[in-house]
């Protein structure tokens, strides 16, 4: 186990590094001048060139890349220096030291991705921390309405294999899968949102919080939730019904179902005991992927219902080349993306005793 482990730490940080390697390449060599784009209309050269002085844009390419995993990195290397661009401040860096020397001194500290070029140095870490929560929450509460909506009906369509029921089941999962999120998104948001307001109580756009006109503050509004959560849900669940109606209907031949009938099993328990468990796995996959995609699909969800989350956060930082913002977003997606590919891998193990985790 401690092996299994190990080795999935050690994908998840080769992994972890090629995505900020190809981040660095494609986010500093192919998008012009980063003190440019935080300066915009009121360049000069002398801010220029101090701009490109405190964050370092005036060293060498390479140079730029190991400041770069410097940051990132939990245990990283701080000048004793105030003129170099790795001298440690309690502003950048919240750490402990773990040895000194005479220029240089190690310390232990969680990952600095830097700050926004546009909302005032703010830092990437404070608007993740910001935005995170409402993208997990809208993504966790899409997958857990596409999973149990999805379960239930793939075997019940498994049951009625070839009814009219099943058909008009698959015809709907087919035209889902089909949608492309941000049509579905308008079309949901004009029709529940505009068109049947007065029925739905639905608003077209708004968050997670809102503030109160009132005075009190900021308050949770769960309605908004239902109109981007369900259209996040809708390609998911129509994938989740055909998986699990074809894994089911694959469990449901074979031998050992066929002995547990004759001990004279009901239908419901045989699928509860026997046919589920075992026709869980492609599921599985299925959900961790679809989960993780989310936190960086839902970007076009998102912007369309004025959710303030981290897709939205990502379309208004390409709108303004805010590189921190969006190579700290997309890390935390990747990570987001590694761990549940581990945690899925795991969870295999637990589901069928058959498959080996290496």
């Amino acid at each position: 186990m401690f092996y299994t482990l190990f080795s999935k730490l050690c994908y998840a940080i080769t992994i972890l590094f090629g995505v900020v390697t190809l981040l660095f390449i494609l986010f500093n060599c192919m998008s012009g001048d980063p003190a440019q784009m935080m300066l915009g209309q009121q360049e000069n050269k002398e801010q220029l060139a101090i701009v490109r002085k405190k964050f370092g844009f005036d060293k060498p390419l390479m140079t730029q890349y190991f400041y770069y995993l410097n940051d990132l990195s939990p245990v990283s290397v701080h000048s004793y220096s105030k003129t170099h661009f790795t001298y440690y401040t309690k502003e950048k860096y919240q750490g402990l030291d773990l040895f000194q020397a005479k220029r240089f001194r190690c310390i232990l500290k969680l990952p600095y991705l830097r700050t926004s070029y546009h909302k005032n140095q703010k830092k990437v870490s404070q608007i993740i921390k910001e935005t995170f929560p409402n993208t997990f929450i809208l993504a966790s509460v899409s997958i857990g309405l596409a999973l149990f909506l999805g379960v239930f009906l793939g075997v019940l369509t498994a049951v009625k294999q070839d009814t009219i029921l099943d058909k008009f089941i698959q015809f709907i999962s087919t035209l889902g899968m089909s949608l492309p999120s941000f049509f579905s998104a308008i079309l949901v948001a004009w029709i529940a949102g505009f068109l049947y307001h007065k029925y739905t109580g639905l608003p077209m756009s708004g968050s997670l919080y809102e503030i109160d006109d009132l005075g009190r503050g900021k308050y949770i509004q769960w309605k908004n939730l239902v109109l981007p959560a369900f259209v996040l849900a809708v390609r998911p669940l129509a994938v989740i019904i055909q998986l699990t109606r074809g894994a089911v209907l694959e469990v449901l031949h074979l031998d050992y179902i066929r002995t547990a009938r004759a001990k004279g099993l009901s239908q419901g328990v045989i699928l509860w005991r026997h046919v589920l468990r075992n026709a869980l796995n492609p599921v599985v996959t299925a959900v961790s992927g679809w989960f993780a995609s989310m936190l960086a699909g839902a970007v076009f969800v998102e912007y369309i219902f004025d959710w303030n989350g981290m897709g939205k956060e990502i379309v208004n930082a390409l709108n303004f080349l805010d590189l921190p913002v969006i190579m700290g977003m997309i890390l935390v997606i990747s990570i987001c993306f590694v761990v549940l590919t581990i945690l899925v891998d795991l969870l295999y193990g637990y589901l069928d005793p058959r498959v080996k985790v290496n």
